[in-house]
């Protein structure tokens, strides 16, 4: 029996070494990574630069304390200002952490300005935030939050898409809205850009502030840096997280100068957000998506992606009930129960994907994902939907 708790159901898989878009199990069977570690492996698997980063960072200082100056994260933090709206960063482990600061930030820039009981935050049925106490109350998830006591206050949630809703929400006590631009745990749903417009309207005519949770969506996922770009808004502030270290424990809390400026010694901290070893990964996953053509590949390969996916739900009508998401975070709502069908692709066709919620096949390859990649991982999920008729028909037949 495990040592460890028993929060996940853990399949015995276990994977030894990794190369670009495929991993290797202890047994050296071959598997084609559609899950990256869910959006976290966006160079892959072994990227030479990454690890040439990594054994360099071992050799020099791998944490100090953030009481004192850290070069590499003044670098990396500045350039993440040089590429974004923001003009501030505050240096993370993770995205829930990422989520902490941005409400934190979000709650402080009233209390600075005298209005202390703004403090509420609208958020969206369907979201994931993370799993810490206050972010499972933002994603407002029943069965996240059951057994835990009472729900930390100051949320509330409106229906995605329904900016009727969320003005409805508006009140005296409001400080923000919290929404991300693509659902991922949730079921893959992508926002319209006009809604998100019409988000930034009702903060903008409510003094309110706009924070995108851009966790899994962010860092290029989409085909743009930040998947809010589609809508061509500006927000206040956005988290981001898992793409960022490339592998490597990394989250960053992006703010515009104002929303920001509150945010003062002892506000806020952490003992090992923004460490140079961490930072020195984040530097070069930047450098590797920086580079020129990078993010010309990920939209034409999020393009190919979404043909392909029309492909085969004209051809398996009866199992693809439905296509979501943007660029390289695709959903499929399947007939089939997901979590079998997760499991089916592993086990009997060595690919590698994760379900999201409304039974959605979520597809999340590494951006260095090729059309080969999608057209072999096209043929294993059809070849999954062709074992099922067939054992379908079986079971029928002796009937």
């Amino acid at each position: 029996m495990s040592a460890l708790y028993g929060t996940y159901a853990r399949s015995d898989l276990a994977f030894e070494r990794g190369e670009g878009m495929r991993l290797y199990d202890q047994h050296g069977r071959e598997f084609l990574d559609f899950h990256s570690g869910i959006a976290v492996n966006a160079l892959g698997h072994g990227d030479p630069h990454l690890v040439a980063a990594l054994k360099a960072a071992a050799d020099k200082v791998w944490h100090t304390s953030n009481v004192f100056t850290i070069p590499e994260q003044e670098r990396l933090g500045q350039r993440l200002v040089d590429t974004t709206f923001a003009d501030k960063v505050f240096f993370t482990n993770s995205g829930a952490e990422a989520l902490e600061c941005a409400i934190k930030t979000a709650r402080h820039y009233f209390f600075a300005k005298g209005q202390p009981d703004r403090y509420e935050v609208i958020a969206f049925t369907g979201s994931f935030h993370g799993r810490t106490m206050g972010t499972i109350a933002a994603g407002g998830n029943p069965s996240y939050l059951e057994g835990f006591g009472p729900p930390m206050p100051g949320f509330k949630h409106a229906a995605p898409g329904d900016l009727e809703a969320v003005k409805a929400l508006v009140g005296p006590q409001t400080c923000a809205i919290l929404i991300e631009p693509v659902q991922g745990e949730g079921g893959v749903t992508a926002m319209s850009n006009e809604f998100l417009q019409g988000l930034r309207q009702i903060c903008d005519e409510n003094d309110m502030l706009l924070i995108f949770d851009e966790v899994q969506c962010g860092f290029g996922r989409t085909g743009r840096f930040f998947a809010f770009e589609w809508a061509g808004i500006t927000p206040d502030i956005v988290a981001v997280a898992k793409a960022i270290g490339g592998g490597f424990p990394l989250g960053a809390c992006l703010a515009t100068e104002a929303a920001a400026a509150s945010m003062v010694p002892g506000t806020h901290g952490s003992t090992y957000g923004g460490n140079p070893l961490g930072c020195a990964m984040g530097n070069a996953v930047l450098d590797r998506i920086q580079a020129p053509g990078f993010m010309d590949h990920v939209a034409q390969m999020g393009q190919r992606l979404a043909w392909h996916l029309q492909q085969l739900a004209q051809k398996y009508p009866d199992y693809v009930l439905e296509l979501r998401g943007k660029g390289l975070l695709a959903g499929i709502k399947i007939a089939p129960p997901v979590r079998d069908f997760v499991a089916r692709l592993r086990d009997d066709h060595q690919l590698l994907a994760i379900g999201a919620g409304d039974n959605v096949l979520r597809l999340l390859p590494p951006l260095i994902v090729t059309e080969a990649d999608i057209e072999d991982a096209m043929t294993r999920i059809g070849a999954a939907f062709d074992a099922i008729e067939a054992e379908t028909a079986a079971t029928a037949s002796a009937s």
